[in-house]
């Protein structure tokens, strides 16, 4: 019996892409460039699955264009937005994701966003490589202590919950907003807010780890910031689309938020040109998941996923819209 045929649009951890060959009559991209809408279709002909990435913009148009033999997509990421599922359910391509396996790794990345953030690590950062440090001085370089202060999380699934997991070692209280609130042993004693103004107003940091979603795009925005204490600070571990740019840039550079700490962005790599001036924005490029053993897990599970549906089960990572 041959095996199922599929694409694999960006390069993988090697040992991800030795299981995809042995599983799979698999196509790679050894040279790793994100591949444009038209290098897709050309390569998905003949192809019975696709595994992608967030590079991707799988939308209806190219789901509409993508051959009859196409049932499955499996996509390298916990997060679906940059594909259509309802396109894709409409012409039968089951979609599936990673969930899982990359919170304490996300985590992780939050909480060096936070503490960057806080202890202004851009800007000394910057002032030992451009040679401006002179001396130690009592005043110099201040930043904010974390014990004590209240952590506001948007959005307490797995990465949130892990997030606050580690943020109460550093005494942080935390509180948090979901469309509903979580059973007590999974809150693990963190203040609910059934209204999002409540904890935009509760949060010193205000850490986001909503998915992106048409109400949670843009949620953070002037009005939205304006809740926010005098001096508090933005992190964003997300999804870009979640924060207007132009509000929070104009929030740092007026000094009404302390900092913000951001890996993820719109329109990403093109992130907005007006956060590479500010010295109180500590910035990374979507290393959320950038581990070997994450990276890893996340090319297993996408290829358990089309096993499974290639065996005629259902994936365990089935998208519904």
């Amino acid at each position: 019996m041959s095996r199922p045929r599929i694409l694999v649009t960006r390069k993988l951890p090697t040992d991800v892409e030795a299981r995809a060959l042995s599983h799979f009559a698999a196509t790679l991209n050894p040279d790793d460039g994100p591949s444009a809408r038209e290098d897709i279709l050309a390569n998905a002909q003949g192809k019975d699955g696709l595994l992608v990435t967030v590079t991707d913009r799988i939308d209806a148009a190219l789901i509409a264009a993508l051959p009859a033999s196409i049932r499955i997509i499996s996509t390298f990421s916990v997060g679906y937005d940059h594909i259509d599922v309802a396109a894709a359910q409409a012409r039968g391509i089951a979609v599936t994701n990673t969930p899982d396996v990359l919170t304490d790794a996300t985590a992780e990345i939050a909480l060096l966003l936070i503490l960057g953030a806080a202890r202004n690590a851009a800007s000394g950062m910057a002032t030992l490589r451009e040679g401006r440090w002179k001396n130690w001085a009592p005043t110099g370089m201040l930043g904010t202590e974390l014990s004590g202060k209240r952590l506001g999380i948007l959005g307490l699934g797995r990465i949130g919950r892990a997030t606050a997991h580690r943020a109460r070692a550093f005494g942080m209280e935390i509180h948090y907003h979901n469309r509903h609130r979580l059973p007590p042993e999974l809150e693990a004693g963190a203040r609910y807010h059934a209204d999002i103004a409540s904890l935009f107003g509760a949060s010193d940091v205000f850490s986001i780890h909503c998915a992106s979603t048409p109400d949670t795009r843009g949620i953070v925005n002037r009005e939205t910031i304006a809740l926010l204490p005098h001096g508090a600070i933005l992190v964003n571990t997300a999804r870009g689309d979640i924060v207007d740019d132009e509000a929070l840039i104009e929030a740092l550079a007026s000094g009404r938020l302390g900092a913000a700490g951001l890996d993820v962005y719109n329109n990403e790599p093109n992130l907005h040109p007006g956060y590479l001036n500010l010295s109180n924005a500590f910035l990374l490029p979507h290393l959320g998941s950038a581990t070997l053993e994450t990276r890893n897990a996340m090319g297993f599970r996408a290829l358990e996923n089309l096993e499974a549906f290639f065996a005629g089960n259902t994936p365990r990572d089935l998208v519904v819209p």
